[in-house]
């Protein structure tokens, strides 16, 4: 709606006449450069009609009514009718007051009677209430200011009362200022540069006599003017172009601004360039002919055009001056919501600049900072004067070729500088808007892509910056027209988006906080644009192409399975469109020597399959049509976990709450097939229940979970049927789930189910706290403890669902076995979700006190922050870290003598298997919880069930910087080098080390363990030592201080004590591995710090399917340059666990009646171990041989006793072993010699205790349960005796427990039945 006043172009009436400019929208209509050439009439007509044409440029679909003199009548009228014809839409309202007089203090407007004859009052309050909001308004008058004020005092009056108006306020000047009168300027020269802002730009840049008006402005720009003429003429003294200046100038008053001058020029000198932008600046001021400006050829929509060229740079410009500005939400509010609104807020930035040189200051609402002076105004200008330099040869010649303008290439240039030296911390890059711009140009567009991906792998904060700007819809019309060599580039920027969406969209979720305050898309906003303009076709046809790389292909399926993720219509288009037959191919086609079987892009196509048909019951049956669930489970045995996960998740999707629970006769056939499609697929889940990852065994839990829910009634008569039949023993009956691990039971079957006020029992699993007492992964269940159904028919938490067609018994029996496994899991976590799957069934835990720790340490001092939660290990080398764009180190194993070339071996660190996304540290943002209700479904049956946590801790590896390596690499790298320089120097010591006497007692400590000292543990690096007890307990400490610096436990329960400490990954951040006599392993780290202590894994070695738990004597030892954990007990086989893969790699048989009592593994060459067994017998076994056991031997033949230790002799020989009986005798062995060993020492009279072997020096200790240390060389020479006291005071200490050397020192640590442990070295050392 365009308001106009007449009075200033009438001749007669109440109007004024004008004097000063008379140019009207002379920019776009020169019918109008002279109003008082035309009837009064005809002038206001063409005037509105040319103002209409300039708005409807900028916003085309937009309806456009212009009233010339109206009065308040027809303008109420007119505001009523429009408002009730866009109802809720935002309005335009341009007022255009000249002639009439100055709005009044109290922001009243004047218009015109009908006649013309009396100026009639406008408030400000009645237009508002006529207009209401949104609306816009534009206020092209003198003393604008008035208005304004008047409207701010409005809006904020409402917001007092709590109806806050959505108004824009554009106005020409302040209160206290009057319109330039100069004949120069255009008499609208505020609209003028609101509706046709290139055209006053550039002649506001090219008019000469232009830039004598402007030097009115003030004295500054009269300096800048000077300092541009006086650095033009290098040649001549300051004072003599003072004087020049002066004289050229004597029309404006310049007394006392010589002073002003010299100091400008003192702090310019020897400076060659200005940045202003007057005329005096312009190089084409004299040489170009200003009436061409009007005729500049080409179109503001085609790029290619001079026209097009100037008009996108301007928009460049002006976006990247706002967006530098601005506030975020301020720049997102003017200039990405609407495009009228975004238009006329660029051209009021050049409007300030424009009219501030006139003693006019444009003022709006919401306020602007000032952007007159931005820096980007500069390249404006020289952008604008290399594009009008083409301008007489282009209409002259009108074949003429038009050169773009250098300006995108050398912002773009500029953006890729940046991106070489900026950071998080440094101030963003000014040039990210024009990368925006440079999107809709092809000739840009390649580079710009490719900058924008490097620029939104950076991090988080870059794809927010990013999205802050408006990217999303430009890169969102660039899928369907996509040219090849934009594709892999797109499909990366799109999964860097969606990553960040995605996490975005789970921290505000697990708030239950959805602000629309917040400008980044939610996870549902693209999935319904990314289906409405078909854009998962593009990346089902960039899936399918084998010319990508399969990392490539990877990002495509995520970017799928957000689109499909608990999207229906996201769903029903992509397998309208092929999508699990693409999904299917590729998975049926991997195999380990196929190229395009990356882990990475293997994972997402499981994840992509489940998600596809998740909680679709239709796509479920395509796809097991379709052959998917047989193919899902032929990648249970793939070397990655993470893909094993999402081939469990794949076919957990299938299983139990998916399917009606009746069927009809005449589906009978269809019943059949899915019932035995359910059985394979839960047999193929039960073989990885064991599995090492807890991301794979999590997966499980979860989809036993829906079984359990689909055969609730079943399963529960099972379990109560073999409770009853099983004698109350309280031994290896399900009744009896271990009472000190999980507590007591209660089997609820068809007619005992519990009910406790129709609400979840708080004595279930995911009610219960304080799981994990002493470890730090507490339980983070009780935020659900008052979350429940509030159904009458709920049972034990979960509601019964009955089938019709119940299963085979045995399947049944299984997963109740399975169940009851994952009950007891070593990891916390697992055990929680397995307790939760039992009460599924009727087996609810009723708590009992926990068992409190018999440690003398506070509780705060081993039981870290409920933040901690299950993080996996940390590998250097992996697939996931090297694609991910981590530095991929060569790390190598550190050698066992003077290093050669064959045996510095790469090392194997064991691999990450984080349940949470690396960017969600703080327990309040973590992504979906498997013990955690679903959300706005809290009320249905299936919110009840556990939920997967694969996919939402998948796709964090995508917001991860993926293109370079992480900023510490270097300095990791160097540390590691260092690290080897030092281990090599110490091996040759120890090597060439003779020792005359190891008794020099350098520490003693007192572990104040009441059971003693079970196993030490010196670290390489740095004098510390680390001991544990029989039961749960692990202290770390200083020798040198002397200082604890940790204590905590190790789990929960006394039933199962430790046994063998290893250290991981020696030669980088260490970990620290803790194995368990019923044969569960965990590993440690941050375990020096107090209470800093994070549990990174936790698995069964030695796995006893069903409820029972026993000590069986578990045996340990980690072979570092394989990766490989040996381990043994009393079980018929020997166990050979793939850390990096997390997998069970062998299992050797042994001898079932002969149980392993010690267990070593070789430093040298990898894959070989010996185990001495109880008969003292003693075999060496060799994994890269066929038949595993290289030889078996019987050394210990005087006395038959169980070998106590057993040990590879240092050096490079192949198969020299030391072996210890319990008898007192040590046997040296040599393999290649089966028959005798070669040398015999009897040590010890009394019981042998304890054998420790020296990884490179040439030393042998040994102890006895009468509190004597021997020392012996290799020959067999005896070195020395050791009379153990724990202290000065010469204590006896108790029977010698354990032995441990140090690996690169001469150091032996000594712990004894007593608690104490001592430390001993040579004379070198002196004692603490």
């Amino acid at each position: 709606m365009v308001m106009r006043g007449r009075g200033r172009f009438s001749r007669d009436g109440g109007g004024a006449t004008i004097s000063g400019g008379r140019c009207e929208q002379w920019n776009l209509c020169s019918v109008v450069s002279d109003p008082l050439a035309l009837p009064p009439q005809k002038a206001l007509e063409a005037i509105g009609k040319a103002l209409k044409l300039q708005y409807e440029r900028w916003q085309p679909k937009a309806q456009y009514k212009y009233k010339l003199d109206p009065t308040v009548e027809e303008v109420e009228r007119f505001c009523n009718i429009y408002r009730s014809f866009v109802k809720k839409k935002r309005i335009l309202f341009h007022y255009n007051g000249h002639g009439v007089p100055k709005p009044t203090s109290d922001g009243v407007m004047w218009l015109l009677n009908r006649s013309y004859t009396q100026y009639i009052r406008l408030r400000v309050t009645e237009l508002d209430s006529w207009l209401k909001s949104p609306s816009i308004y534009v206020f092209d008058c003198s003393a604008a200011g008035n208005i304004v004020n008047a409207f701010i005092e409005l809006i904020n009056a409402s917001i007092s009362s709590g109806a806050a108006k959505d108004c824009i306020l554009l106005a020409a000047c302040e209160a206290h200022e009057t319109l330039p009168q100069s004949a120069e300027f255009p008499a609208d020269l505020f609209t003028s540069c609101l509706t046709t802002p290139v055209q006053m730009a550039l002649r506001c840049a090219a008019s000469p006599v232009c830039g004598h008006v402007m030097l009115r402005s003030g004295r500054s720009q009269l300096i800048h003017v000077f300092c541009f003429k006086i650095l033009t003429s290098a040649s001549k003294s300051i004072l003599s172009c003072i004087a020049e200046f002066t004289m050229e100038n004597l029309d404006l008053n310049l007394e006392g601004l010589e002073p002003l001058l010299c100091m400008e020029m003192e702090r310019n000198a020897g400076e060659r360039h200005t940045s202003f932008w007057l005329c005096k600046r312009s190089l084409l001021h004299e040489s170009l002919d200003h009436s061409l400006i009007d005729n500049i050829p080409g179109c503001l929509s085609d790029r290619k055009t001079l026209l097009g060229e100037l008009n996108w740079i301007f928009t460049a410009v002006t976006d990247t001056i706002a967006w530098n500005v601005l506030p975020r939400d301020l720049f997102q509010r003017l200039f990405r919501q609407d495009q009228l609104v975004a238009s006329l807020f660029r051209n009021f930035l050049l409007a300030e600049r424009i009219m501030r040189s006139a003693n006019c200051s444009p003022i709006s609402y919401p306020m602007l900072p000032p952007t007159h002076q931005h820096h980007m105004w500069d390249a404006w200008d020289m952008a604008a004067e290399i594009c009008l330099s083409q301008l007489p040869s282009l209409i002259h010649d009108p074949t003429a070729e038009f050169q773009p303008s250098p300006f995108f290439p050398e912002q773009l240039t500029a953006f890729e500088v940046w991106l070489a030296h900026g950071s998080e911390q440094k101030k963003p890059p000014e040039q990210l808007a024009i990368v925006l711009q440079a999107l809709f140009s092809q000739c840009h567009r390649f580079r710009a892509l490719e900058l924008l991906a490097r620029f939104l792998d950076m991090g988080p904060w870059a794809v927010d910056l990013a999205l802050s700007i408006g990217n999303f819809p430009t890169l969102l019309k660039l899928l369907p027209t996509a040219a090849p060599e934009l594709q892999q580039t797109l499909v990366f920027i799109w999964s860097k988006i969606l990553a960040h969406d995605k996490v975005l969209y789970e921290v505000i979720h697990s708030y239950r906080v959805l602000s629309k305050d917040i400008f980044l898309l939610e996870c549902q906003s693209c999935q319904v644009d990314l289906v409405k303009v078909g854009g998962y076709t593009y990346f089902i046809r960039f899936l399918d192409s084998l010319e990508a790389f399969p990392e490539q292909r990877a990002m495509a399926a995520f970017v799928l399975a957000v689109i499909v993720d608990g999207h229906k219509e996201g769903q029903k288009a992509c397998i309208e469109s092929g999508l699990l037959d693409v999904c299917l191919k590729h998975l049926q086609d991997s195999t380990p020597n196929n190229a395009q079987s990356e882990p990475l892009f293997l994972q997402w196509l499981c994840l992509c399959l489940g998600k596809m048909w998740e909680g679709f019951t239709e796509a479920q049956l395509l796809g097991l049509q379709a052959g998917a669930a047989v193919i899902s489970s032929s990648l249970l045995s793939k070397p990655q976990s993470e893909v094993r996960a999402a081939a469990v998740f794949v076919l957990g999707t299938f299983l139990g709450v998916g399917f009606n629970s009746s069927t009809d006769g005449g589906d009978e056939c269809d019943d059949d097939e899915k019932l035995k499609a359910e059985i394979t697929i839960i047999r193929n889940l039960l073989s990885v229940v064991s599995d090492g990852s807890p991301l794979v065994r999590a997966e499980v839990a979860v989809a036993l979970a829906r079984f359990a829910f689909g055969h609730n009634k079943h399963l529960k008569a099972v379990a109560a049927m073999y409770w009853k039949s099983q004698p109350n023993t309280g031994v290896s009956t399900l009744g009896s789930i271990i009472t000190s691990q999980i507590g007591m039971l209660r089997i609820g079957g068809d007619s005992t189910l519990i009910i406790r006020d129709g609400r979840v029992s708080t004595s279930n699993p995911l009610a219960t706290t304080g799981i994990m007492h002493g470890s730090p992964l507490l339980d983070d269940s009780s935020q659900y403890s008052d979350s429940g159904a509030s159904n009458d028919s709920v049972g034990n938490g979960i509601m019964n669902h009955v089938r019709s067609r119940p299963l085979d018994t045995s399947v049944y029996m299984d997963c109740i076995l399975s169940m009851c496994t994952l009950a007891k899991d070593p990891s916390p976590r697992i055990a929680r979700l397995g307790r939760r799957v039992l009460s599924i069934i009727g087996i609810e835990q009723v708590a009992r006190p926990i068992v409190p720790s018999t440690s003398n340490a506070r509780p705060s001092e081993h039981i870290t922050s409920a933040a901690v939660r299950l993080s996996g290990l940390a590998r250097s080398s992996s697939w996931f870290d090297m694609n991910s764009g981590h530095f991929p180190l060569t790390f190598r194993t550190p050698p066992i003598s003077i290093p050669k070339a064959s045996y510095l071996t790469r090392i194997r660190r064991v691999y990450s298997s984080e349940f949470r996304p690396h960017l969600l540290n703080s327990p309040a943002l973590g992504l979906a919880d498997p013990l955690g209700y679903g959300g706005s479904d809290a009320n249905t049956e299936c919110s009840l069930l556990p939920r997967s946590n694969i996919y939402n801790w998948s796709y964090g590896h995508f917001s991860k910087p993926l293109l370079k390596p992480p900023d510490d690499a270097e300095e990791l790298l160097a540390k590691r080098e260092a690290k080897e320089r030092s281990t090599l120097d110490l091996i040759v010591k120890c090597q060439n080390y003779s020792v005359s006497k190891l008794y020099n007692q350098i520490a003693s400590w007192d572990t104040k363990f009441e059971n003693g000292t079970k196993t030490t543990l010196l670290q390489p690096f740095s004098p510390v030592v680390i001991a544990a007890d029989e039961k749960k307990h692990i202290r770390v400490w200083n020798y040198e201080e002397p200082a604890l610096l940790n204590t905590f436990d190790n789990h929960e329960f006394h039933d199962s004590g430790i046994s063998k400490l290893c250290l991981l990954n020696e030669l980088d951040d260490s970990l620290l591995l803790v194995a368990s006599g019923d044969g569960n392993v965990r590993i440690w780290k941050d375990y020096m710090e107090m209470g800093k202590q994070k549990l990174v894994t936790a698995f069964s070695s030695l796995p006893v399917h069903g409820p029972t738990i026993c000590n069986l004597n578990a045996n340990v030892d980690w072979q570092q340059q394989s990766g490989y954990l040996f381990v043994a007990g009393d079980v018929p086989s020997i166990k050979v666990w793939d850390l990096d893969k997390e997998q069970l790699l062998h299992s050797i048989p042994s001898s079932p009646d002969n149980s392993i009592s010690a267990l070593v593994a070789s430093q040298v060459h990898g894959g070989q171990f010996a185990a001495g067994f109880a008969d003292g017998s003693v075999r060496i076994f060799d994994i890269r041989t066929p038949e595993m056991l290289v030889c078996a031997a019987h050394p210990h033949i005087q006395r038959i006793e169980r070998v106590v230790g057993i040990g590879f002799q240092p050096g490079l020989d192949l198969g020299k072993i030391v072996s210890a009986s319990q008898a007192g005798d040590i046997q040296f062995l040599d393999i290649r010699n089966h028959s005798d060993a070669y040398l015999t020492i009897d040590a010890h009279r009394g019981t042998l205790t304890a054998l420790a072997v020296h990884r490179h020096a040439p030393i042998v200790a040994s102890a006895s349960s009468r509190q004597l240390i021997k020392i012996f060389s290799l020959e067999g020479e005896q070195l020395g005796t050791i009379r153990c006291h724990p202290s000065f005071m010469a204590q006896k200490s108790g029977s010698i427990s354990c032995l441990t050397f140090h690996p690169y020192q001469v150091l032996l640590a000594a712990g004894a039945a007593n608690s104490f442990v001592s430390l001993y070295a040579d004379d070198n050392n002196p004692i603490r």
